[in-house]
């Protein structure tokens, strides 16, 4: 006896319902006190207004141009606590040598350290921080 399987059916439920896409978040690591950490807010606000809008396609301009400059979206997380002791690890393998890590915790002079200061007093951490 041979058995027929029948290909799936696409159904209107797939076509039409799709998982929404997740956002990429962006922390920063804020300090309400310091002009240089609002600016860092001001400008990472106006980035996620700019790169949420969507171009409207008319007959009279080339949205083109428009979608080439836009960045993706994105979440952005504002805290004003420190990071924990693993994303501050992340932070610095991700820079690596393009950052000094005294620019991250204050008096350190390689990851290591910058780690161990950082566990000592999470004040040395140098905000803003994105």
């Amino acid at each position: 006896m041979t058995h027929v399987i029948n290909p799936p059916i696409k159904t209107c439920f797939n076509m039409v319902f799709r998982f929404p896409k997740s956002l990429d978040p962006i922390t920063l690591f804020h300090s309400p006190a310091l002009a240089s950490s609002k600016r860092a807010h001001n400008i990472l606000r106006q980035a996620a207004a700019v790169a949420s809008e969507t171009a409207t396609e008319d007959q009279a301009s080339d949205h083109l141009e428009h979608a080439k400059r836009q960045r993706g979206e994105f979440q952005l997380e504002v805290t004003t606590a420190p990071p924990t002791p693993d994303q501050l690890r992340n932070i610095l393998d991700y820079v690596g040598a393009g950052v000094k890590p005294s620019d991250l915790v204050q008096g350190a002079k390689d990851a290591k350290e910058a780690l161990e200061l950082f566990k000592k007093d999470e004040g040395k951490f140098v905000r803003p921080v994105v």
